[in-house]
């Protein structure tokens, strides 16, 4: 099963698109605050989807909850891929969200499940890591493909359908995986994934670890899916200040320029991002705690969102570049680190739905984070700002610091006690 959790993670991230999505969005004609909005429609969908997807995955079948995931995601890439207008966008970007709703939080349970199938649980910071650093790696394939796509093609169409294939693998490689990591007993009703959605939307609520687990995914996941991706235009700016200085490129488009810099960057960054989830466990060893180790990423993350502030001040895009790539390694040393903080404080038969109220939760920060720093963005572009996306790192330290301090004086109130 390692073998297999491993491809799903690899065929999962061969989204030719992500690097370029920004970058595809704007040569739609679209403006910051337009592709906020849609991002906010892609996290609102998977958001109003997530706890029924959860309930459905845990009492019928985690199995056919992931392959109805994967082809809500071929329809969606699709479409994207034909868009034209803004109609169309949304509809991709809804199908979009279905598939996040159908996946998130299903396939980690069913990785923790086997675990427990095994009595291996207490690898979970260090299986999980194993598992995502092939997402990772999978990430770098993709943008080494991708790019010379883009680069030849001087579009950014065809890295939307050539994803379809990858992602038609893995639902065929979802049927290999045994009936038993469902963790479902007979058959149900639809009345019983009703109750099950309830109790643990009610057990969430009421356990204090639970609920500031949820609020902690919102600051640093949440904020992280909303910035991430201000590092395209980073990479398209800085390409057109390489342009000027080389003279070879002055024939080439601003599209294939964008691809020559981002295909590189992002390869960097997925092998590093793959190599610091692979190692998560290590942070959380030489902490002590996963709690103690949080406390650490928080105030990493702080001193990474003030260094990209500082450089959207000074207009210094390979500062900007350099912690955008630190703030992706800094997620996957979290993200390991999180999911195993709530697999301990939840249960097993909550799994996938206590999952997915996370992932529920980190989306809504999104959905209202998105939008602003577009409008932001966007602002300080008509102001004629040096560099625009300081925005974007100063949003970042405020989240971060508060956060930080936050789980200081909890550590604090816990050694008093």
């Amino acid at each position: 099963m390692i073998f297999r959790f491993s491809l799903y993670g690899f065929l999962k991230n061969q989204r030719y698109f992500e690097p370029f999505l920004f970058l595809a969005f704007l040569e739609k004609g679209l403006d910051f605050t337009d592709i906020g909005i849609l991002i906010a429609v892609r996290e609102l969908t998977t958001n109003l989807l997530e706890i029924p997807s959860g309930a459905v995955a845990d009492v019928i079948s985690r199995r056919y909850s992931m392959i109805l995931s994967f082809v809500a995601y071929i329809v969606a890439f699709t479409a994207l891929g034909y868009a034209t207008d803004m109609d169309l966008l949304y509809v991709g970007m809804v199908l979009f969200g279905v598939g996040e709703a159908f996946r998130s939080g299903t396939h980690k349970a069913m990785i923790f499940a086997w675990l427990r199938s095994q009595n291996r649980e207490e690898e979970r910071v260090k299986f999980y890591g194993h598992t995502r650093s092939w997402s990772k790696y999978g990430s770098a394939v993709s943008v080494a493909l991708a790019a010379p796509i883009v680069l030849f093609s001087d579009s950014y169409q065809w890295i939307f359908l050539a994803a379809i294939v990858p992602y038609a693998l893995n639902i065929v490689n979802f049927l290999g995986y045994p009936k038993n990591l469902d963790e479902v007993d007979g058959a149900v009703s639809m009345g019983e994934v009703v109750r099950h959605a309830s109790r643990t939307v009610s057990d969430s609520i009421r356990r204090p670890r639970l609920r500031r687990l949820f609020f902690e995914s919102m600051g640093f996941d949440g904020v992280f899916a909303a910035t991430k991706d201000y590092l395209q235009p980073v990479l398209a700016a800085l390409a057109l200040t390489l342009a000027v200085s080389w003279i070879a490129f002055e024939d080439w488009s601003e599209t294939q320029r964008a691809a020559l810099l981002v295909g590189p960057v992002y390869f960097v960054l997925h092998l590093l991002s793959g190599a610091a989830s692979k190692r998560s466990h290590l942070v959380s060893e030489r902490a002590g705690s996963e709690d103690r180790a949080a406390r650490w990423l928080w105030g990493l993350s702080a001193l990474v969102f003030a260094g990209l502030t500082i450089s959207g001040f000074t207009g210094l895009l390979i500062g900007a570049v350099v912690s955008f790539v630190a703030l992706n390694v800094l997620h996957n040393l979290w993200r390991p680190v999180l999911i195993s903080r709530f697999d301990t404080h939840g249960s097993a038969i909550q799994g996938a739905s206590l999952l997915s109220i996370e992932s529920q939760a980190r989306r809504m920060a999104t959905i209202i984070v998105a939008p602003i720093l577009g409008y932001a963005v966007d602002a300080a572009i008509a102001t004629d700002s040096v560099n625009p996306w300081w925005p974007v790192g100063a949003f970042g330290l405020l989240c971060s610091a508060l956060f930080f301090v936050r789980s200081a004086m909890d550590s604090t109130d816990t050694a008093t006690l």
